[in-house]
């Protein structure tokens, strides 16, 4: 019988597994804890990684390689992945909060 199954009317009727709707098993384990880490390390790496290109684009002169425009594209792409790892803090949060409740 596969885990994900109950054994028995028993453990079909407790409420800690009525509420089920997906086929995961009764073992799953929650990655909340690991996307948390991957996303604060994306925040800050990308945080830096924006604000490094944003600054060197600045300072760069016209005839530099490479151009204030590459870098501004960089910078823009790194703003683009650090608001996906702060919306993804949300999702977590909100996630960790409605499974107290």
């Amino acid at each position: 019988m596969p885990p994900h199954e109950p054994r028995d009317d028993r453990q079909s009727r407790s409420p800690k597994h009525h509420d089920r709707a997906g086929t995961e098993p009764l073992t799953a384990r929650s990655d909340l804890g690991l996307r948390t880490v991957l996303s604060t390390a994306a925040l800050v790496i990308f945080a830096l990684a924006t604000a490094g290109f944003a600054w060197w684009a600045v300072s760069s002169s016209r005839d530099s390689s490479p151009g204030s425009t590459v870098l501004s594209v960089l910078a823009a792409v790194c703003g683009v992945l650090l608001l996906v790892a702060v919306l993804d803090l949300a999702v977590i949060r909100r996630r960790r909060s409605g499974r107290r409740g």
